[in-house]
Formats: structure tokens, sequence, C-alpha cells
């Protein structure tokens, strides 16, 4: 770890704090049951490591989605990301799509990426190959599903800035959206987690 990624890493929680005070980066949008207009569960992943995954396997199962970087304020939510992921283990899956969208803040290969994570905040949920999560023509075709609502049947919002937050039911339904200052332990995201999926 730099001594750059040393210090955002300290001053996290203080970022947090001062975003939420603000109101910069907090946004949340919620989903009033509209059905999607084609399936998340028909596109692939490629994770990291080149092992190509269909998104159909998280079906029966909560799903977030996050952009990631190593370099940024909010890098410290792995930490976060990652007690999540323990405290719904079997229920939640979450999968982090390392991105460069953002001030230049993931400059890192697939491989140094992971090192990052798993050395630093013991990460163990799976990254995918470094993408593009921001609209544009080489944006990832999971996000491109995430941020058009034409396909997930309501939501436009792109990520605003690293660790956005797109929370997904077990039935694939696209049910919330987060911004960077909403922590993945706030009441909020909780309670979006553990909310029971009607059929």
């Amino acid at each position: 770890m730099t001594f750059r990624q040393r210090l955002m890493k300290f001053l996290y929680p203080l970022l947090m704090k001062l975003t939420r005070a603000t109101g910069k980066n907090s946004k949340a949008l919620h989903n009033s049951k509209e059905q999607p207009m084609t399936s998340i569960y028909d596109l692939n992943v490629q994770f990291n490591n080149g092992k190509q995954v269909s998104m159909g396997q998280y079906k029966g199962k909560k799903l977030l989605l996050v952009n990631t970087a190593s370099n940024c304020g909010y890098t410290g939510q792995y930490d976060d990301l990652q007690a999540l992921y323990k405290k719904f283990e079997g229920k939640l899956e979450i999968i982090g799509f390392p991105a460069n969208d953002f001030a230049g803040q993931e400059k890192g290969n697939d491989e140094e990426i992971a090192q990052f994570c798993k050395v630093n905040f013991g990460v163990t949920f799976p990254l995918v190959r470094k993408s593009v999560v921001i609209p544009s023509a080489d944006q990832h075709p999971v996000y491109q599903w995430l941020t058009k609502k034409d396909e997930n049947g309501w939501n436009d919002q792109a990520p605003s800035w690293n660790f956005s937050k797109y929370l997904l039911d077990e039935n694939g339904n696209l049910t919330d959206y987060f911004d960077p200052s909403v922590s993945p332990l706030s009441d909020e995201v909780l309670k979006a987690v553990e909310k029971k999926t009607t059929e």
C-alpha cells in the first residue's frame, strides 16, 4: 500500500461523515416494482482470474454490484463490503468491477488489483477484469444493463463516482442504487438487503 493509499484509508471515516453531512454523493434510488425489460441473467462476466461466469448462476440470491478503485477516498469501503459479504454469506453475493473511469484512480492491472484487495482489505468476494462502467462505447454489458431503463426497467443512473452500488433481488430485478457516500453497512443498505423479495 502506498503512502497515499494508507492516508486515504485513514481518512475514509472522516470523508464519509463530511460527504453525508453535506449530501455529496449520498443519493439513494429505489425501484417501485418495475420489472426489467431484459434479463441480467443472460449476461456474462469475466473474473480477474480469467474465469468466465454467467450472471445466471446468481439467481436465487441478492446481488450487489460495485465499481471500485484502489486510489480513491472511498477505497476504505472495501472493508465495509467485505463485512457485508460475510454478514449475509450465502444470501448476498458481491461483485466488484474495478474501473479507471474517475480521475484515473485505478491504474493497476488485474493481478495488481486482486493482490491489493486481498492483502490490504481481506477481500474474498470476486472482482471482474478491469472494466469501463460509465456510459460509452466500451461500457461493460452489465453496466449497460444497470444504467439503461429500457433494459433494467426503471434506472438511468450511472455511477456518480467510484463505489457506487447497485442491488438486485433474488429474481434479478434491480431494486436499489446507492451513491458512494452511502456505506455498505448503512441502515439503508442493510434494510434493502434484508427486505423480503415479492414474486
